[in-house]
């Protein structure tokens, strides 16, 4: 049987890979910054994977984005930051704090007595209250200015993340739509307003930031929609791609089998062939699911 591979050995050749005397020439050149994109990359790849029921290359998909943490701990490592043991060390660390229900006695080998195990309800409430408290922690360390309910939620996610991350946490602490008919009521009136601003732009006589604001809430609204609902806003919309690239591509081969061109016909035949692929996709579902 071949040598199967470990996480040290990972280790050695990420610091190859950066040894300034023979190691790659481009990851010689990366930094902090400049891998970001590819991380952000790799953390899609492993979700479409997922989403895609692709389960034979979710192995390699996962492990491009250990790699991203490998690669961002060896340049810690050689900045004498940290090491990549004391990320391990640190994430182990916080997930037994934040698991008393599971870890009692603050230590990995500590179990809970199942016969007393605290309800969901409990355990939830415990979850938000350690958070919160180390967030405090966190914002008395940084500043001296008052802490938020909303302190900890990275600027940097995508808008339709965080805007779902806001929401919840604005929920835990009692600021939220008692249920869910005023949210779809709400997105009525947003929409009503975006007519408003798109018309006064239109008139010239409106702001274009109004017309982005208008757009916003709306999107904020639809992520509220999709909480309320159990629903991922970001997964819906993924899915939502994935289905409109299908369709479009099924027009395609409708053109190429006829001889034409997307651009030689008017969009009510499009609409036809739109229709037809849709009608195609369903039929396909229906079989599948016999």
């Amino acid at each position: 049987m071949a040598e199967r591979y470990t996480l040290d050995d990972l280790k050695y050749l990420m610091a190859r890979l950066r040894d300034p005397s023979d190691g790659c020439p481009w990851d010689l050149k990366q930094d902090y910054r400049s891998i970001v994109p590819h991380t952000l990359e790799e953390a899609y790849e492993v979700a479409d994977a997922i989403e895609r029921g692709d389960y034979d290359n979710l192995r390699g998909e996962l492990g491009d984005l250990l790699f991203q943490v490998i690669f961002y701990s060896q340049l810690a490592r050689e900045e004498d930051r940290f090491a990549f043991e004391d990320v391990v060390h640190g994430i182990v660390s916080k997930l037994i704090r934040r698991h008393p229900h599971v870890f009692p006695e603050g230590t990995l080998e500590s179990r809970v007595d199942p016969g007393n195990r605290p309800d969901d309800v409990a355990i939830k409430a415990n979850w938000e209250r350690i958070k919160a408290e180390e967030r405090r922690a966190e914002g008395l360390a940084a500043t001296d200015q008052p802490t938020s309910y909303l302190d900890g939620i990275t600027a940097g996610l995508p808008a339709m993340a965080r805007a779902e991350k806001l929401q919840r946490r604005a929920s835990h602490h009692g600021f939220d739509w008692p249920d869910i008919e005023p949210v779809f009521d709400k997105l009525q009136e947003e929409v009503e307003e975006l007519k408003q601003a798109w018309k006064a732009v239109a008139e010239s006589e409106g702001d274009r930031d109004a017309l982005e604001d208008e757009l916003g809430d709306i999107l904020f609204v639809c992520v509220n929609l999709a909480r309320f609902l159990g629903v991922e806003a970001d997964q819906a919309l993924r899915r939502t791609n994935r289905k409109f690239e299908r369709r479009f591509r099924s027009m395609e081969r409708q053109l190429r089998e006829q001889g034409r061109s997307m651009e030689s016909l008017p969009l009510e035949k499009l609409d036809e062939l739109w229709d037809r692929a849709k009608q195609e996709e369903r039929v396909s579902e229906a079989g599948t699911n016999r």
